[in-house]
C-alpha cells in the first residue's frame, strides 16, 4: 500500500482527508507550511512537515526517506476574488508550484495523484446540472490554473504513465460531526463560516451578500454545497482505485446536485442557530458565476462513492458546532 503524502493536509479539507486516511489504516505524510492550515487539526501520529509543497529540496529529501506511493495534493491558494487581483501569484503557486511537485512526483516513482480541483474550472454554465463533459472556460484565474494543473496531469500520464484522479469540488461545507476539527480561516471569505462567525462576534458584525441582481430566484447566487466528510470520504475511494489499478486519469464532480441560494443558506444559519444572521447587499464579486451545481453520477458509479451528510441542514449544524465551540478556531 505505501504512504500517502498530502500536500496542505493541516488545512481545512485536507485535516478531515488525513484523519480519514488514518482511520482506514493508512500511513500519511503532511506538507504544509500553515499559512492557513494547524497542526492541532492532525492526529497525534501523523508526521507534519513544516515547508512549502514546492521547495524541491525538502520533497526530494521527503521522497527519500518515506515509502510514499501516493500524493494528494491539496495545497493551493483559492480565493476567486484575489485571483483576479493579482492572476500572478495564482500562477505561480497553483501551477508552477504544482509543477513542481508533479515532478518530484515522477522523478521518485510515485504510483498516482489525487488533485483537488474545483468546479470553478467550468464556468459560467450552458446546462445543469453540469457534468465532467460540460465546456471547461473558467472565469477567473483561479480555475484557470486549477485547470491547467488537471491538464498537466493529462500529459504526464499519457508520456510518464504517472496516474491521476482529479477530483472537483462545487462548496465544500461543514464540519466533522465530533466537532473538534472545522473550518477557520484568518482571513475568511467563504459564506457559512462567515455567518456563524458574525452570529458569534454580536450585532455590530454585517455580512455582505455580494450580488442581488443575478438571473436566480431571489437574486443571489445559487451553490451546491457538499459536506467536507463527505468530500474527504471521496479522496479515499479515489485513491483506493488508484491502489486497486482501476484508474488511469479521469476528472470527477463532487457535489450533492442540489442549489441553495444565497439568501437561503442565510435563511439555514438562522434556524440553526436560533439568531438572525446580520446581513447587506453589496456588489457583485469579479468572477463569480450565478449558478453552479453538480452533477456527480460519475463518481457514484466508477468510485463508488455516495454523500451520507448531503442537507444543507446537516452542514450547517455541524458548522454551527465547531464554531460555537472554537470561536477562535484552534486558538481556542
Amino acid at each position: 500500500m505505501g504512504e500517502v503524502l498530502v500536500t496542505g493536509g493541516a488545512g481545512y479539507i485536507g485535516s478531515h482527508i488525513v484523519r480519514r486516511l488514518v482511520e482506514t489504516g493508512r500511513t500519511v505524510v503532511v506538507i504544509d507550511n500553515l499559512s492557513e492550515g494547524s497542526e492541532k487539526a492532525l492526529p497525534g501520529e501523523v508526521e507534519l512537515v513544516r515547508s512549502d509543497f514546492a521547495d524541491r529540496a525538502r520533497l526530494d529529501e521527503l521522497f527519500g526517506k518515506r515509502e510514499i506511493r501516493h500524493v494528494i495534493h491539496m495545497a493551493a491558494l483559492a480565493l476567486v476574488g484575489d485571483s483576479v487581483s493579482d492572476p500572478a501569484t495564482y500562477y505561480r503557486q497553483n501551477v508552477v508550484g504544482s509543477l513542481a511537485l508533479l515532478e518530484a512526483a515522477r522523478e521518485h516513482q510515485v504510483e498516482g495523484i489525487v488533485f483537488s480541483s474545483t468546479a470553478a474550472t467550468y464556468g459560467n454554465p450552458v446546462s445543469l446540472p453540469i457534468d465532467e463533459e460540460h465546456p471547461t472556460r473558467p472565469t477567473n484565474p483561479y480555475g484557470e490554473t486549477k485547470l491547467a494543473f488537471e491538464r498537466a496531469l493529462s500529459w504526464y500520464r499519457n508520456a510518464y504513465g504517472l496516474r491521476y484522479v482529479a477530483l472537483r469540488y462545487f462548496n465544500a461545507a461543514g464540519a466533522h460531526p465530533d466537532g473538534d476539527i472545522g473550518e477557520f480561516r484568518r482571513r475568511e471569505t467563504h459564506l457559512i463560516p462567515r455567518l456563524l462567525r458574525g452570529i458569534l462576534a454580536g450585532e455590530e458584525t454585517v455580512v455582505p451578500i455580494f450580488g442581488t441582481d443575478y438571473p436566480t430566484t431571489d437574486g443571489t447566487c445559487v451553490r451546491d454545497y457538499v459536506h467536507v466528510v463527505d468530500l474527504a470520504e471521496a479522496h479515499v475511494h479515489a485513491l483506493r482505485a488508484l491502489e486497486q489499478g482501476g484508474m488511469e486519469g479521469e476528472s470527477f464532480n463532487l457535489g450533492n446536485g442540489e442549489g441553495f441560494s444565497v439568501r437561503e443558506v442565510v435563511d439555514m444559519v438562522g434556524k440553526v442557530t436560533g439568531r438572525r444572521p446580520k446581513t447587506e447587499d453589496a456588489p457583485r464579486r469579479a468572477g463569480d458565476p450565478p449558478i453552479l451545481v453538480a452533477s456527480a453520477a460519475r463518481a457514484r458509479e466508477r468510485l463508488g462513492w455516495q454523500p451520507r451528510l448531503p442537507t444543507l441542514g446537516e452542514i450547517v449544524q455541524t458548522a454551527w458546532k465547531w464554531h460555537e465551540s472554537h470561536p477562535r478556531g484552534y486558538e481556542s
